[in-house]
C-alpha cells in the first residue's frame, strides 16, 4: 500500500480547534488456471466511513464558512477539508476544495499534487503532467509527485518516462515493496522479461516478512495466485487489517491476470479491490480507472473486429 499523503486528522482537528478559540476572541504463477474459485476468495465487510472524519469535515466547514481569516489559512482548511472528502470518496467535492485552496494560496503544493491525481483517475492526462511539473518546481524534493507523475505517465502509455519517476521513487526508499511493483508494471509495458530480470535483482532488499513480498512471489512465478489467496489472513486481526490487504492484494492480482490475458479475471479482482472502500489506497484509486481503460480498450477491439 502506498498512501499519496500523511494522515492529518489529528493535525486537522488540533487546527480547527486553535482557529476556532481564536476568533472567538477577535471574531485538513506457477500452474494458474484462468479464473478462482468463488469459494478460494477471501471477502471481507466494506469499510465503513470514519464517523470521525465526517465531525472534521462539518467542522472544517463551520471554520470556512463563519470565520475572518487570512487567505493562507482559509487555503489550508479548503485543502484539509479537500483530503476528508477525498479519504470517504467524495472526489468531486474534494477537486473543489484544492482549487479553492490554490486560488487563495497558488505555492500550496499537496493541493496541486492532490488535483494531479484527480486529473489522472479522470483521464485527462496532460493536465495532470502540468500539475506534478507544478509540484516539482516549487517543491522539486517531493518524492510522492514522483510517484503520482509516473502512475500519470503509466496509465497514459508513456512508460518509458513513467519507468524513470518510479525509478527516482524507488530509490528514495529502495526496501518498499510496493514502490518496486509500481517500477515492475511500467517496466513490464516496456520488456517483460527485462522487467522480470530487474524485480528479482531488487526484490532481495524487500524483507521476507513484509506481506507484499508475496506480490513479487506472484509475479516472479514463485507461488501461484491460489497459494497467494489462501494466505491472504495470515496475521490478520481485525476487518479493518483484512479490508485494508484485500484492497490491494485483488489489485495486484488484477494486474497479474491481465498480464496472463485473463481480462474476466482481471475485471473481477479489481471489482474485489473496490468493493473493500479503501478509498485512501493508491490501490483503489486506480482499480476504477483499470476498469474504464478496460471497457475502452474491449469496445475499440470490438469496433475494429466488427467496423459496419
Amino acid at each position: 500500500m502506498i498512501l499519496l499523503y500523511k494522515p492529518l486528522m489529528l493535525a486537522i482537528i488540533f487546527s480547527i480547534t486553535l482557529l476556532t478559540q481564536g476568533c472567538v476572541s477577535v471574531n485538513k504463477s506457477n500452474s494458474d488456471t484462468s479464473s478462482v474459485e468463488l469459494s478460494q476468495l477471501v471477502i471481507a465487510e466494506p469499510l465503513a466511513i470514519n464517523f470521525k472524519s465526517e465531525i472534521a469535515i462539518a467542522r472544517l466547514s463551520e471554520v470556512i464558512n463563519r470565520v475572518k481569516i487570512k487567505d493562507e489559512q482559509k487555503a489550508q482548511l479548503y485543502y484539509d477539508r479537500g483530503v476528508l472528502y477525498d479519504s470517504v470518496g467524495l472526489r468531486s467535492l474534494a477537486r473543489l476544495d484544492f482549487s479553492h485552496a490554490l486560488q487563495l494560496q497558488p505555492t500550496l503544493t499537496d493541493a496541486y499534487n492532490f488535483l494531479g491525481i484527480h486529473l489522472t483517475q479522470l483521464k485527462e492526462f496532460s493536465q495532470a503532467y502540468d500539475k506534478f511539473d507544478s509540484v516539482l518546481e516549487l517543491s522539486p524534493e517531493h518524492e510522492y509527485a514522483h510517484l503520482n507523475r509516473g502512475i500519470a505517465l503509466y496509465y497514459g502509455d508513456r512508460p518509458e518516462l513513467a519507468a524513470q519517476d518510479f525509478i527516482n521513487f524507488h530509490y528514495k526508499q529502495s526496501d518498499d515493496p510496493y514502490r518496486l511493483l509500481w517500477l515492475y508494471l511500467a517496466e513490464y509495458e516496456i520488456d517483460p522479461v527485462f522487467a522480470k530480470q530487474n524485480l528479482k535483482q531488487r526484490a532481495v532488499l524487500v524483507d521476507d516478512s513484509t506481506w507484499a513480498k508475496q506480490v513479487i512471489y506472484l509475479y516472479l512465478g514463485n507461488i501461484n495466485q491460489e497459494k497467494f489467496i489462501s494466505e491472504l489472513t495470515v496475521n490478520i486481526n481485525s476487518n479493518k487489517a483484512l479490508t485494508d490487504r484485500l484492497c490491494e492484494a485483488y489489485f495486484y492480482l488484477a494486474k497479474y491476470n491481465q498480464h496472463q490475458k485473463n481480462f474476466g479475471a482481471a475485471a473481477n479482482f479489481f471489482k474485489l479491490s473496490l468493493s473493500t472502500n479503501v478509498y485512501e489506497f493508491v490501490e483503489h484509486r486506480y482499480a476504477r480507472l483499470e476498469l474504464d481503460l478496460m471497457r475502452t480498450k474491449k469496445a475499440i477491439s470490438m469496433k475494429q473486429q466488427n467496423p459496419l
